[in-house]
C-alpha cells in the first residue's frame, strides 16, 4: 500500500468518481455510487495514519513529477503531521455529507453528489501540495463546486450568497497569486520547501504577509472579512454548510501554517499583534453577535467565526511566547542563537502547545460544527424553518435526537470531556506566557459562547411543546442516527483521548516553530537572530 501513489488516489479518485456520478445520472444509483466512492476514499486515507512516522518532520508519501518545466512547476505531493489529520477529517466528513443528502436532495441528485466528491478531491489537493502553484490551483478550484452547491441547492437568496462568497474569497486569492509570483521571481522556484528557505528583506516580507493575511483570513474567516460566511451558511443546503464549516474554513488555518509563518517569519513576528487583535475581536465581538440571532444556522455560523478565532490566536501567540521565554534577546551578528538546544530543553513547550492547540481546535471544530449543522438540518427537514421561535419542547417528541443535540451543544461550549475543551484549553493555557490579559480575555469570553449555545438549547429543546408542528415531530431514523452517532463518537474520543492526534503532529509542529522563529531578514525581530 505504501508504494502506491496514495496521495494521487486521494485527489483524483473522488474527482474522477464525481465525474462518474454525473455519467451514471439520477436514475442509475448515483447516491450509491457516490457513497461507495466517498467510503473508498476514506478507507484509502487511513494508511496515512497507520503508516505515518511520527518521529520525523520530513514529508511522507511523497510524489514528485515534473509538470511545467519552463517555470519549474512540479506535481509535488506529500504530507506531514500538520496536513495528515486534516485529510482524514475531510474524507470522514464527506462520507457523512453524502449520507446526509440521501433522502433530502430530490432533484439533480447526481450533480449534488458529484459536486461534493469533486470538492473532496480538490481540498485533499490543497492539503498535500508541496508546490505553491499547484497549491494555488487547488486552492482556487475548490471554490467552484462550493459556489455551485450554494447557488443551485441553496435557499431563496442563494444567488446573492454564492456570488458574495465567491467574490470575497477570490478577491483575497488575487493577492496570494501576486505574492507567489514575486517569490518565484526572487528565488526561481515554486517548491514550498525552497520558499521556506528563501531570504527576504523585511519590507517585502510585510507586504507578502499582508497579502497572505487577506487571502487566508477570508477563508478562516477572520473579522472583518467574515460577513460572507453567515449568508453562505443560511442559504447553503445542509451538506454545504457542513463542508463549509468543517472543512473549508480549515484551509485558511492550514495555509497560515504552511505559508505565512515559515515564509515570512519576521513579518509574522512584527505583525502578530494585529492577528491576535483580529482573533480576539472575533472571539469577543462575534460571540455577542451570535447571542442575538434568531436563525439557528446564522447563530452557529457566527459561533464558527468565534471558535476559529482561537485557531489563529494559538498560531500567532507563539511569537509573544518566544519574546517571554527569551526576553527579547537577539544573538549578535554572526553568532546564531541555538534555538534547537533551547527547544530541546523545553523552553518553547508553551509555543508548541499553542500551535498544537490551534490544530486540535481545527479538527475538533470540524466535528462539532459539522454535527451542529447536521442537527439543524434534521429539524429543518421536518419543519422547514430555522427560526428558533418556531421550536420549543422538541425533547418531548425527539428524545434520541435531543441527546445528540445537547451533547454537541455542550461540546460547542467547551465542556471538559469533549473535543471542544481540548483545543481551547491548550490555546488559553499557552497564551498566558504570551500575554496574561489576552489569555484572560479569551477565557472569559467562553462564557458568552456558553450563553448563546445554552440559550439555543433551552429555546429549541426544552419546555412545553410550543405548537402543533412540534407535536407531530418524529425522532431520528436509522440514517440520521448513524451520522450523528459517528460524530458523537469522534467528539468524545478526541475529548477523552487527544494523544493520538497530538503525537502525530508534535514533531512537525516543532519543525514549523523552528522555521517561524528563525529570522530571514536579519532585523533582530525574532529569537532566531540572523541566518
Amino acid at each position: 500500500m505504501l508504494d502506491l501513489p496514495l496521495l494521487s488516489f486521494l485527489i483524483w479518485l473522488p474527482i474522477v468518481g464525481g465525474i462518474g456520478v454525473l455519467i451514471v445520472g439520477d436514475r442509475f444509483g448515483a447516491k450509491q455510487f457516490a457513497l461507495g466512492i466517498a467510503a473508498l476514499t476514506f478507507l484509502l486515507s487511513l494508511p496515512l495514519y497507520t503508516g505515518f512516522d511520527a518521529t520525523t518532520a520530513n514529508m511522507q508519501f511523497v510524489e514528485l513529477l515534473p509538470w511545467v518545466e519552463t517555470f519549474r512547476i512540479n506535481y509535488h505531493l506529500g504530507v506531514d503531521g500538520i496536513s495528515m489529520p486534516l485529510i482524514l477529517l475531510n474524507t470522514f466528513i464527506t462520507v457523512l455529507v453524502v449520507i446526509a443528502g440521501w433522502e433530502v436532495i430530490t432533484y439533480r441528485i447526481s450533480q449534488y453528489m458529484a459536486a461534493f466528491l469533486i470538492m473532496e478531491g480538490l481540498v485533499n489537493g490543497v492539503f498535500v501540495s508541496l508546490d505553491a502553484m499547484l497549491f494555488y490551483i487547488f486552492f482556487e478550484g475548490m471554490l467552484i463546486p462550493l459556489f455551485l452547491i450554494i447557488g443551485i441547492w441553496g435557499g431563496p437568496r442563494r444567488v446573492y450568497a454564492s456570488i458574495k462568497f465567491f467574490l470575497y474569497t477570490f478577491f483575497g486569492s488575487v493577492f496570494l497569486l501576486i505574492s507567489l509570483i514575486y517569490l518565484y521571481q526572487l528565488g526561481g522556484s515554486f517548491a514550498v520547501a525552497d520558499l521556506h528557505k528563501q531570504p527576504i528583506e523585511l519590507t517585502p516580507q510585510i507586504l507578502i504577509f499582508l497579502s497572505f493575511l487577506l487571502a487566508f483570513g477570508v477563508k478562516v474567516p477572520m473579522w472583518p472579512v467574515h460577513t460572507w460566511l453567515p449568508d453562505a451558511h443560511v442559504e447553503a443546503p445542509t451538506g454545504g454548510s457542513v463542508i463549509l464549516a468543517a472543512i473549508t474554513l480549515k484551509v485558511g488555518g492550514y495555509a497560515f501554517l504552511r505559508f505565512a509563518l515559515p515564509i515570512v517569519p519576521d513579518a509574522a513576528a512584527q505583525l502578530d499583534w494585529l492577528v491576535m487583535l483580529l482573533s480576539l475581536t472575533a472571539i469577543v465581538y462575534i460571540g455577542f453577535v451570535a447571542l442575538v440571532q434568531q436563525d439557528m444556522k446564522k447563530l452557529v455560523a457566527y459561533s464558527s467565526i468565534a471558535h476559529m478565532g482561537f485557531v489563529t490566536l494559538g498560531f500567532f501567540a507563539v511569537y509573544g511566547i518566544a519574546r517571554y521565554v527569551i526576553g527579547d534577546r537577539v544573538a549578535p551578528e554572526g553568532v546564531p542563537f541555538d534555538l534547537a538546544a533551547q527547544m530541546a530543553d523545553g523552553r518553547f513547550d508553551s509555543a508548541i502547545l499553542a500551535m498544537q492547540g490551534g490544530m486540535v481546535q481545527m479538527v475538533s471544530h470540524g466535528f462539532i460544527s459539522g454535527a451542529m449543522f447536521l442537527c439543524i438540518g434534521v429539524l429543518y427537514d421536518r419543519m422547514h424553518t430555522r427560526d428558533i421561535n418556531a421550536y420549543g419542547g422538541v425533547v418531548n417528541r425527539m428524545p434520541m435526537f435531543a441527546a445528540f443535540y445537547v451533547l454537541f451543544a455542550m461540546a460547542n461550549t467547551g465542556l471538559p470531556g469533549t473535543s471542544g475543551f481540548v483545543g481551547e484549553f491548550m490555546v488559553i493555557l499557552a497564551s498566558f506566557k504570551a500575554n496574561v490579559w489576552v489569555a484572560i480575555l479569551a477565557a472569559t469570553t467562553l462564557i458568552v459562547g456558553a450563553a448563546y449555545t445554552l440559550w439555543l438549547v433551552k429555546r429549541v429543546m426544552f419546555g412545553d411543546i410550543r405548537n402543533g408542528e412540534v407535536a407531530e415531530l418524529q425522532d431520528i431514523n436509522q440514517r440520521e442516527f448513524i451520522m450523528l452517532a459517528l460524530l458523537a463518537g469522534a467528539v468524545l474520543l478526541l475529548g477523552l483521548w487527544p494523544q493520538p492526534l497530538t503525537d502525530v503532529m508534535e514533531v512537525s509542529i516543532e519543525n514549523l516553530l523552528m522555521q517561524a522563529l528563525q529570522s530571514k531578514a536579519c532585523v533582530g525581530a525574532l529569537v532566531g537572530g540572523c541566518l
